[in-house]
């Protein structure tokens, strides 16, 4: 049964759950057999686990769209070809691995001949390798060996050195981005080529970051070595990563548009993850850094804290809540009937399937929304007498809240500069250790407060980079390690002028986020996206139609994943590398609308959104080469596939919450945004979405916004207000909840900016802008011999007049040698 479903973004009902209510004679929580446990709603919580990626098979499926299909019977046939030329008869399967590198060896070769498609040729041959030479599989699992096999093989004979050259070659030809831009519509047939490469590119990067356990040693040598190569400046002098950001700000500037953005974005969010490491490696490195710091370690693990919190109860829409006092209003008229019926009515087994659903409904709805409305003095007068219920089980609450609370050194000193204010008259600054004066509640206080200090690894990078600014001769050289976030930041960080916000990579993925967004709509102007999902010849039937359709959608959730979880990678591993080069990336995401763009998707049936079923199951790879496809029809094209959810949105989701959560933590001037954008309704309508992780991130959001959404508000959405106290993080000394903070105060978003932007300028000008470096702070040469020993390049024309200038400067001044020589 499903309620409140339109567009089948309905909520299940399972009715075995149940919610807590109180025994009003013991003043006990009770377990009422027909409520759930913990006040939760009526739809069970979703079974996600958030993770770096999907399933192997599902990712590999999310590189070819529904209409690439024919392909792989076409890479097949060019394998075959090569094949049979230079082998026997033998199948690939059948071969020993000295012959299985031989071909391979041939086939490189094969790519650097000159005849285009000659070329083509080899590479879809390449490509049918890397696909696990399917034809000779009798299942999913045999082409995913084979596969794995077949990549570590090509690696090591160096093929994905020879695939970036192809493709350096492939994105600097000129003649196809001038076809494709007079092109009135591209399809697939225009990106053939990069289709190709970047298809085996993706594969490699994907096959090859899986952890297998029964990896051989040298495979494990491989995997390294391609992780090390992959995030240096070994292809064209820039990371992987960095040409790859460039083929994405070519394709948004218009001057590319048969770019395959998917396939890019996809190898782009792949490379970054195997480069720089996923949450579980982000962790381990926080970890590392702070014990190089000295700093304590961290209160809790978030990742096992997150994955062990259920979700909370949704809360009531509009619509609801109208149904609610329509059932308030005939219960108000049944309690009014005569009391033989009513004493009949209360005779009703309660347990029985022919209930009464209305009432069900009503009580459902009543003590499990969270911000459902109740009228107690008028439900007192007109309910009908409570029905009795068998005897009730004690609820076990958790021992305590999920999360260990912190407190900042700020918020420390603002504690005690008040205290002194109230009690003795004045302030001390920074000073937190004086308490002379001060009661003994104040000193337990601040006791407690110094207990739960906690200092980030950005507080510490901030306070070295302001030394730095202040003591540029005594500071000495600042040691920078060459990791691979380090390389990154710096490839990208000479594409982003300030002034240039068109050609800026965030500002370039942020223009595809929004034509893939289920809320955009079509403009003259917008960028397309769908250039590597149209066929040449468009459906002439109601099932082809039917098809594209879902492959379009398909196509858009992918585009949305892979670029949520680019900007979500880059920001986290950023802010670990330096808080600098985070708030750098922030902010070109802030000025480029970021924001307002994250609420606009979310400006929609978010149930519909995860629910959503766009993919045939039948026709994705590798099931659609090993067994025999079924015959498609409009009814099992709409049916979907069983799944509670769709995994890639629901990711999407959460990663998009994520990146709104760090571009306004700490920043009033952006939490005001929030505000002004009335970003509370939209994200109470994500709460109907019962995934925790989801959940928590969502009340993130209202929290910090709850002191300017008004007494009223609060009010009304006092359930709202207990999920943020039972779900997030406390700080003490956070009003949040009440409005009275300091940070309650007129906002000037320009100036808050300026500031950030100037400590960013001088961070990014001392650190990489070497050529421009202050000529006062440049080490002199004192030593005569040295200065007198360096060769100085003369220009030509002063050569030419040499005699002339010695007559001028030396022979025709007079020299006091006794000045000189005192």
């Amino acid at each position: 049964m499903e309620v409140g479903g339109n567009g089948g973004g309905g909520l299940p009902v399972n009715n075995k759950q149940r919610a807590m209510i109180p025994n009003k004679g013991r003043g006990e929580f009770t377990r009422n057999p027909r409520k759930d446990s913990e006040g939760l709603s009526e739809s069970p919580d979703l079974e996600f686990e958030y993770s770096d990626t999907d399933k192997w098979a599902a990712e590999l499926s999310e590189l070819y769209s529904y209409t690439e299909g024919p392909e792989f019977a076409l890479n097949r046939k060019c394998f075959e070809e090569e094949f049979r030329a230079h082998v026997s008869d033998r199948k690939w399967t059948e071969l020993d691995a000295a012959q299985h590198r031989a071909h391979a060896m041939r086939l490189l070769d094969g790519l650097e001949v000159i005849a285009r498609e000659k070329r083509l040729k080899v590479a879809r041959a390449i490509l049918y390798m890397a696909q696990g030479t399917f034809a000779e599989c009798s299942s999913e699992a045999e082409v995913q060996h084979w596969m794995r096999y077949n990549i570590f093989l090509l690696l090591d004979v160096g093929t994905f050195s020879a695939l970036v050259e192809l493709l350096n070659m492939e994105i600097d030809n000129s003649a196809a981005c001038s076809s494709a831009v007079r092109k009135p519509a591209i399809s697939l047939a225009d990106s053939t080529d990069l289709r190709v490469l970047l298809n085996i590119m993706y594969l490699m990067v994907e096959t090859i970051q899986q952890d297998e356990p029964a990896d051989k040693p040298e495979w494990k040598i491989i995997k390294e070595t391609f992780r090390a190569e992959l995030g240096s400046p070994l292809f064209n002098n820039e990371p992987i990563s960095v040409m790859l950001f460039g083929m994405v700000t070519k394709f948004c500037s218009g001057h590319a548009p048969h770019f395959p953005m998917k396939k890019v974005l996809l190898l782009l969010w792949k490379s970054i993850l195997f480069t720089l490491g996923g949450f579980e490696q982000l962790q381990n490195i926080k970890v590392q850094k702070r014990e190089e710091l000295g700093l304590p370690p961290l209160p809790e693990d978030s990742i096992r804290v997150i994955r062990s919190m259920r979700a909370a109860s949704p809360p009531a829409s509009a619509s609801d809540l109208i149904e609610q006092q329509q059932k308030r209003a005939r219960r108000e008229h049944k309690a009014l009937i005569k009391q033989d019926n009513l004493d009949a009515f209360n005779e009703k087994d309660p347990y029985k399937a022919d209930d009464s659903r209305e009432d069900e409904d009503d009580n459902d709805d009543n003590d499990n929304s969270i911000e459902a409305e109740t009228f107690p003095i008028e439900r007192d007068e007109v309910m009908p007498p409570p029905i009795p219920h068998p005897p009730s089980e004690r609820v076990s609450f958790p021992k305590g809240l999920p999360w260990a609370p912190k407190v900042r050194e700020k918020d420390i000193e603002n504690f005690l500069e008040s205290s002194r204010s109230k009690f003795i008259g004045y302030t001390l600054g920074s000073d937190t250790d004086t308490v002379v004066g001060l009661p003994r509640p104040i000193h337990e206080s601040i006791k407690t407060l110094k207990l739960h200090k906690y200092v980030s690894i950005a507080e510490i990078q901030v306070a070295k980079e302001e030394e730095f600014q202040k003591t540029p001769l005594s500071g000495g050289e600042e040691e920078v390690e060459m990791c691979a976030t380090e390389l990154l930041y710096q490839g990208i960080l000479p594409s982003l002028p300030q002034y240039m916000c068109l050609l800026d990579p965030q500002i370039a993925l942020l223009k595809i986020l929004l034509a893939a967004a289920p809320t955009s709509k079509a403009k003259t102007d917008s960028i397309n996206i769908l250039a590597d999902v149209l066929p040449e010849e468009m459906p002439t039937t109601v099932l082809q139609s039917m098809k594209l359709g879902v492959d379009v959608n398909r196509h858009k959730e992918i585009i949305v994943k892979a670029i949520s979880a680019i900007l979500l990678l880059l920001l986290k591993h950023f802010k670990l590398n330096h808080i600098y080069q985070f708030e750098y990336m922030a902010q070109h995401l802030v000025f480029a609308n970021c924001i307002p763009l994250i609420l606009k998707f979310f400006n929609q049936n978010i149930m519909s959104y995860i629910t959503a079923k766009n993919s045939i199951s039948v026709l994705d790879f590798p099931y659609c080469v090993v067994h025999e496809l079924p015959e498609l029809t409009a009814e099992s094209l709409e049916a979907g596939d069983n799944n509670q959810f769709c995994w890639r949105n629901l990711f999407s989701c959460i990663n998009l919450l994520r990146i709104l959560n760090k571009l306004t933590k700490w920043k009033h001037s952006r939490t005001m945004m929030l505000v002004v954008f009335k970003s509370a309704p939209i994200l109470k309508r994500a709460l109907k979405v019962k995934q925790a992780m989801m959940q928590l991130y969502v009340l993130k959001l209202l929290k910090v916004q709850t002191k300017y959404l008004g007494r009223q508000w609060r009010k009304s959405n006092m359930k709202t207000m207990s999920a943020i106290y039972q779900k997030v993080r406390h700080r003490l000394n956070d009003d949040w909840a009440y409005g009275n903070d300091l940070d309650a105060r007129p906002w000037d978003f320009q100036a808050e900016e300026c500031a950030l932007r100037a400590n960013i300028e001088r961070f990014n000008s001392r650190r990489y802008d070497k050529s421009h470096s202050n000529p006062d702070f440049l080490p002199v040469d004192n030593c005569l011999q040295s200065v007198l020993g360096q060769r100085v390049d003369l220009p030509e024309d002063f050569q030419m007049n040499y005699d002339l200038w010695l007559e001028r400067e030396v022979f025709s001044k007079p020299i006091s040698w006794e000045e000189l020589l005192q």
